[in-house]
């Protein structure tokens, strides 16, 4: 009798051994992300990760403050192993906020420019995403533009159309800008671009293309996806890209891009995860789906991309967008921007 309870007793210990283990080898393959990229952006490249690794990929999609919150209350207890987010900005504050724990990875240095990654190793670009001039092609030629400061000369003045400034992508702009110029300089600029605006700011990139195709206004700066597409919808349009400063500090740019969460219960397969969307196949998905640029410079841009022209990136560490987002909110403010 002992000897047959001995027996089950064991049975049903293994048994509970193999489900725990079995559960616990499971779990492990997978990454939980929490992604501020809708989800016919993202779930290509997580579907290619999968075939090619075998660890699941479960994700969230919301709006980047919502995350960022929602990362901040769950703590310790967050299921999150990865956030993935627009603009270096918001990338700056999760790390800022001690969101993301710090990686270091051989692959991520090769595959990203240093001026597109956090300095100490807590977010990593995985697109990059241009912010140039775009002008109405039938009241402006290329050689009447140059920079973005000189949209604040007065033979802009009623021709010009800007977004409104509580968009991160202008608030990093204008950051960028007091990195280079300085805050009094800086101040100078955005109120000729003001006292030159054609209509009050605007709700977004593509209604301050479509005023500029419309007559409305001459010249806009929009990120150049946002241009991508409402061509890509109506060519005839009369618009065109400019890409400016190419004499001095380059065209403006920000990211898409991702770190590993503080409190990841997969890290070692999240950094997987992000080695993965830094390599040639995820890089051309990542970046060709929103028509943005791959991070990685070996990287060809998709076709309709690459037929916008080549252009010289300025090259301050996008981290700044972030360390001057206040003094840029603060300056645009005392400017008038709305």
């Amino acid at each position: 009798m002992f000897r047959g309870f001995l027996n089950r007793y064991l049975t049903a210990m293994f048994c509970c051994m193999t489900l725990l283990f079995g559960a616990n080898a499971s779990q492990a393959e997978q990454v939980v992300v929490y992604s501020a990229r809708i989800e016919q952006l993202i779930k290509p490249m997580f579907d290619a990760f999968t075939k090619d690794t075998g660890i699941a990929v479960k994700f969230i999609t919301d709006k980047e403050g919502a995350l960022l919150a929602r990362l901040k209350a769950e703590g310790k207890n967050t299921p999150a192993d990865m956030l993935i987010t627009s603009d270096a900005g918001n990338l700056w504050e999760a790390a800022r906020e001690g969101l993301l724990m710090p990686v270091e990875s051989k692959t991520l240095a090769a595959n990203i420019p240093a001026y597109l990654r956090d300095p100490q190793g807590r977010w990593f670009g995985l697109s990059v995403r241009a912010r140039p001039i775009i002008y109405n092609t039938q009241k402006v030629k290329p050689a009447d533009l140059s920079t973005y400061e000189a949209l604040a000369d007065p033979e802009w003045k009623g021709r010009l159309c800007l977004r409104t400034s509580k968009k991160v992508y202008n608030q990093s702009l204008v950051a960028m800008m007091i990195a280079e110029h300085g805050e009094a300089k800086t101040e100078q600029i955005v109120k000729g671009w003001v006292a030159n605006l054609a209509t009050d700011p605007l709700s977004d990139d593509t209604k301050a293309m479509e005023f500029v195709a419309a007559g409305k206004c001459d010249v806009t700066i929009v990120n150049s996806y946002y241009y991508g597409r409402l061509m890509q919808k109506n060519p005839e349009l009369p618009l065109a890209i400019f890409w400016p400063n190419q004499e001095n500090s380059g065209v403006h740019v920000n990211i898409s891009g991702a770190g590993v969460t503080k409190y990841a219960r997969h890290p070692e397969a999240a950094i997987k995860l992000l080695e993965f969307l830094s390599s040639e196949k995820a890089q051309n998905l990542f970046a060709d789906v929103n028509m943005e640029y791959p991070v990685n410079p070996v990287i060809k841009p998709d076709p309709a991309v690459a037929a916008w022209g080549t252009f010289k990136q300025n090259q301050i560490n996008v981290n700044t967008a972030g360390e001057l987002q206040k003094e840029a909110i603060k300056l645009m403010d005392r400017a008038g921007w709305r």
